[in-house]
C-alpha cells in the first residue's frame, strides 16, 4: 500500500459539515421508547389516493426512463399550479428532479463556480449551505435575528450583497426558524440584485405552510415568483415532501429563466436522467387533488404550532419564538453552548429526539429545533419528557 497516494475525498468535500441531525438520531434509531422529532416530516403517511396513483403506474408497467424535464402532465400540472398562486409560469421554465435536494444540487452546478461568493440567510437547513460549497464556493452568513419572532435586519442582508457576490440563498418560510420573508424586503432584495447581477436561489419549499392569512392569494407565503420577470437572475425550487406528505417519494421541481432550460436538462441528464415515471404520476394526482390536503394540513399544524409554543414557553429554562411559517419551533435553552449534546443527552436520558441548532450554522448553537408536524397528543408527550429532563 502507498502512503503517497491515500483513498481520499477531495479536500473540499471533506471539509463537508455532516448531519448532525442524523448524528443524533443515529444515538435513537432502533429504540422503541424514543419519541422522534428530529427530522422534518409529517406523522401521517401519504394520502391513498395519491399512493393508488403510484401503484397504477406500476400495474400499468410505467417503469422505463422518461424525459429529463418530467413527464408534460407533470410539467404543465405544476404549471398551472404555481400560475395559480403567484403569476403567469410557463411549463417550458418546469424540470421535474429527484427531490428537492437534488433541485438545489442541479441549480447550484448551474450557477456556482470555485470561490464564488454565496451568501445565505441563517440559521439555514444545513444541506441548503453545505451544497454551494461542493462546487468550491465560499459561503457567507447572514444571521436573522432572535426575539418574539425570528426576523431579518435587511440592511445586513443588503451589505453583504456585494458586488462580484454570485447569489444569495433565501429559504422562506425558514427550516429551522421559521421566519417569513416580507413582499416589501423581497421587492428591494430583488431590486438590489438585478443591479449587481446576483441570482437570487429561492427554496420554496415550505411556501404553502404559512400561518398568516394573505387576502391578495391563496394559502402561500410570499414569494419571488409573484414579482419576478421570466428572464429575472432567479431560481425557485421546490418539493413535494412537505404540503403534499411525501417526504419518501423524492420528487421536486425548479422554475428557471428560459435561457438556462437546456444546460438543466444536461444536469439532470448526468445526476439522474429522469424522476420515476410512476412517481411523477403520483405527483399529478397530488396536485390535482391535493388541495384539501394542504388545506387541513395547515390547519393540524396551526394548532400544533400554537400548542408546542406556549407549552414550551412555559418550561423553565425555554425561550421559543413564534413560527410564521415551515413546521418547526427553533427555541432557546439557557446555559446550553452545546446543542449537540444536549440533544443526544435527551434521546439516551428522555427518550425525546429533537434536532440540536448547531445543525444549522454556529448561529443556531444554544437553540433546539422541534418539528411540530404531529398529533396534540404525541406533542404533549414529548413535552413532559422534555420537563422531567429540565426539572432533573
Amino acid at each position: 500500500m502507498s502512503l503517497d497516494h491515500p483513498a481520499v475525498a477531495r479536500a473540499v468535500v471533506r471539509q463537508l459539515e455532516a448531519s448532525r441531525i442524523r448524528e443524533v438520531a443515529n444515538v435513537g434509531m432502533g429504540r422503541d421508547d424514543v419519541l422522534p422529532f428530529w427530522f422534518g416530516e409529517p406523522d401521517q403517511v401519504t394520502p391513498e389516493f395519491i399512493r393508488d396513483a403510484a401503484k397504477a403506474g406500476l400495474d400499468d408497467g410505467d417503469t422505463f426512463y422518461t424525459h429529463n424535464y418530467g413527464i408534460p402532465p407533470l410539467r404543465a400540472a405544476i404549471a398551472a399550479y404555481l400560475s395559480a398562486l403567484h403569476q403567469p409560469i410557463d411549463a417550458s421554465r418546469i424540470a421535474v428532479t429527484s427531490s428537492g435536494v437534488s433541485a438545489l444540487m442541479v441549480l447550484s452546478q448551474l450557477i456556482i463556480n470555485p470561490g464564488d461568493r454565496v451568501v445565505a440567510v441563517t440559521p439555514l437547513w444545513p444541506n441548503v449551505a453545505e451544497i454551494p460549497k461542493i462546487l468550491g464556493g465560499d459561503v457567507v452568513r447572514v444571521a436573522l435575528q432572535f426575539g418574539q419572532t425570528w426576523e431579518l435586519d435587511l440592511q445586513l442582508l443588503l451589505d453583504a450583497l456585494t458586488p462580484g457576490t454570485r447569489a444569495v440563498l433565501l429559504n422562506s418560510p425558514n427550516n429551522p426558524t421559521g421566519w417569513v420573508m416580507p413582499r416589501e424586503q423581497q421587492e428591494i432584495v430583488l431590486a438590489h440584485c438585478r443591479r449587481h447581477g446576483i441570482w437570487i436561489v429561492a427554496d420554496d419549499v415550505y411556501e404553502r405552510l404559512v400561518y398568516t392569512e394573505r387576502a391578495d392569494a391563496p394559502q402561500c407565503a410570499p414569494s419571488f415568483l409573484d414579482i419576478a420577470d421570466a428572464d429575472d437572475r432567479l431560481i425557485s425550487s421546490n418539493s413535494f415532501s412537505k404540503s403534499w406528505l411525501m417526504t419518501g417519494w423524492r420528487l421536486g421541481w425548479l422554475v428557471a429563466p428560459p435561457t438556462l432550460m437546456t444546460d438543466i436538462g444536461k444536469l439532470i441528464e448526468y445526476n439522474t436522467s429522469c424522476a420515476p415515471g410512476f412517481v411523477q404520476r403520483a405527483g399529478v394526482v397530488a396536485i390535482e387533488r391535493g388541495d384539501e390536503i394542504i388545506g387541513s394540513t395547515v390547519a393540524r399544524y396551526r394548532a400544533a404550532r400554537d400548542f408546542l409554543y406556549q407549552r414550551l414557553n412555559a418550561l423553565p429554562g425555554i425561550t421559543a419564538p413564534r413560527p410564521k411559517g415551515a413546521m418547526y419551533l427553533f427555541f432557546r435553552v439557557d446555559g446550553v453552548d452545546d446543542s449537540l449534546a444536549l440533544c443526544k443527552q435527551l434521546v439516551r436520558d428522555a427518550g425525546l429526539g429533537l434536532a440540536p441548532g448547531n445543525a444549522f450554522g454556529p448561529e443556531g448553537e444554544g437553540c433546539v429545533r422541534w418539528c411540530f408536524a404531529s398529533s396534540l397528543e404525541r406533542l404533549e408527550d414529548g413535552v413532559q419528557r422534555l420537563e422531567r429532563f429540565l426539572l432533573a
